[in-house]
């Protein structure tokens, strides 16, 4: 008896991972996505299948790997207090990746619009490009977008002073809010009269803010999986990292769309 309660009996605080298949399948899906984007753009046949398939393969990905995740979390016990704060370093780490990701696509715009080339008639916006009024749907955004962040900070007080029902209410006025957003922003796509094969200006503006919107996608889903846990009581006000690192995300992604209202929509296009 000695023998088997020292087997399992855990003298470290920290979590030793058991191997995973899902890094190795990710990177494939993620690989797979990168290859049929390429294709598409290019408008080979039968890439908007395989495109399309292979997002699917990334979100189910995606799916199974954060269930084990969850499970290791609340099941398993393996997220101590030390564990957590690696995880926050993590995804403190993620976030300013992502910062100097989005700093490519500014230096591009900043270095293009500041000093036009003469082929495109030395001028920015580059002649023929018809921009997007600031003032409509991206201030309507960016008024959702921050209206949004102001519920998940609202959720996470809430949350911490155990306040299950505002938390529940709070969280999903969230989700909404950057369902509508992400609405509004294809509407906008929808209405332009440019391109993302129309120059610089619309490789610059397509990119920019479609990786955004990418962005919001993927921190729209993170948001919904915490409401899913907040309703099955697996996030408490002591032990809620997964709520945390998606708070931290979506303001991050609310930081990155003030940058792009305020050089790419306005002053880009005056």
């Amino acid at each position: 008896m000695t023998l088997l309660i020292k087997k399992f009996y855990q003298k470290h605080p920290f979590h030793l991972v058991d191997p995973s298949p899902w890094p190795f399948f990710a990177s494939i899906a993620a690989f797979s996505c990168a290859i049929n984007a390429t294709l598409f753009f290019h408008l080979f046949k039968f890439s908007s299948f395989f495109l399309l398939l292979s997002f699917s393969f990334l979100f189910l990905i995606m799916f199974v790997w954060w269930r084990d995740v969850s499970r290791e979390s609340n099941f398993e016990g393996h997220h101590t207090g030390l564990v957590q704060q690696g995880l926050r370093y993590g995804i403190l780490l993620f976030i300013v990746s992502e910062i100097f990701f989005f700093v490519a696509f500014f230096w591009a715009f900043f270095h293009n619009s500041i000093s036009p080339s003469i082929e495109i008639g030395s001028i920015w916006p580059p002649k023929g490009i018809y921009v997007l009024d600031p003032w409509q749907i991206p201030f309507l955004n960016t008024l959702i977008l921050l209206l949004s962040g102001c519920t998940i900070t609202w959720c996470h007080h809430a949350l911490i002073s155990n306040l299950r029902k505002q938390v529940i209410f709070s969280l999903f006025f969230t989700i909404v809010l950057a369902i509508i957003f992400t609405i509004l922003q294809a509407y906008e796509y929808k209405m332009a009269d440019f391109r993302l094969s129309d120059g610089i200006y619309g490789s610059t503006f397509y990119l920019a803010t479609g990786f955004h919107g990418f962005h919001v996608f993927v921190g729209t889903i993170s948001l919904i999986i915490c409401f899913l846990r907040f309703l099955n009581f697996q996030l408490t006000q002591q032990h809620h990292f997964g709520f945390e690192s998606s708070a931290w995300y979506w303001h991050f992604v609310d930081v990155v769309w003030l940058f792009l209202f305020v050089s790419i929509y306005w002053w880009g296009g005056i």
